[in-house]
């Protein structure tokens, strides 16, 4: 007889040990029965690691017990979900509608005469003050709140909005009406 067929037939020989064991640990017949043909297959792709001589047993119950615990890690970290249930309340806002907006809000400033986009990205976009911002472009503050005054107008009847706060709702009507 091989060592092989020998190492086989002893493995075989445990396999009943080895089932009541995965059964003491999942009290589960199913998953008992799981428990093991996972550790028959993990010995018999390390059985090479095997030192004859020494105690199958203990080696396999070390690699049932082993199999165990991680599935336990494992299921830790998943949700049973077997109708898809969670899954589905899982839900995410749509982000396309800000990226529609921003592409109609970049074509609208191109329509803005470059001193009132300056001004506007400053102040709106940038965050400066007037003070700052008329610093930067080198005029009056007075000059500055005019441009941004015209351009935040100009904007507004170009994106066809009554204030501010249209735009966005009308970017989203916009974007379904695409959809």
């Amino acid at each position: 007889m091989s060592d092989d067929s020998k190492w086989r037939d002893d493995v075989v020989r445990m396999i009943p040990a080895l089932r009541a064991f995965g059964w003491s640990l999942s009290h589960n017949g199913s998953d008992a029965d799981d428990l093991v043909q996972d550790t028959l297959i993990k010995a018999w792709t390390n059985r090479d690691k095997f030192e004859p001589g020494t105690n199958l047993r203990a080696w396999l119950f070390t690699i049932l017990r082993n199999t165990y615990y991680t599935q336990v890690i494992r299921r830790r970290r998943e949700v049973r979900d077997e109708l898809g249930e969670y899954a589905g309340a899982l839900k995410t806002p749509p982000t396309q509608d800000w990226s529609v907006a921003m592409h109609d809000m970049q074509a609208a400033l191109k329509h803005l005469p470059v001193e009132h986009r300056e001004a506007l990205i400053l102040v709106g976009a940038a965050g400066l003050s007037y003070d700052e911002a008329a610093e930067v472009c080198g005029c009056a503050v007075g000059t500055i709140k005019s441009r941004v005054n015209r351009a935040r107008a100009k904007l507004l009847k170009v994106m066809d909005a009554d204030d501010a706060s249209d735009v966005m709702v009308y970017e989203t009507t916009v974007a379904a009406k695409r959809a």
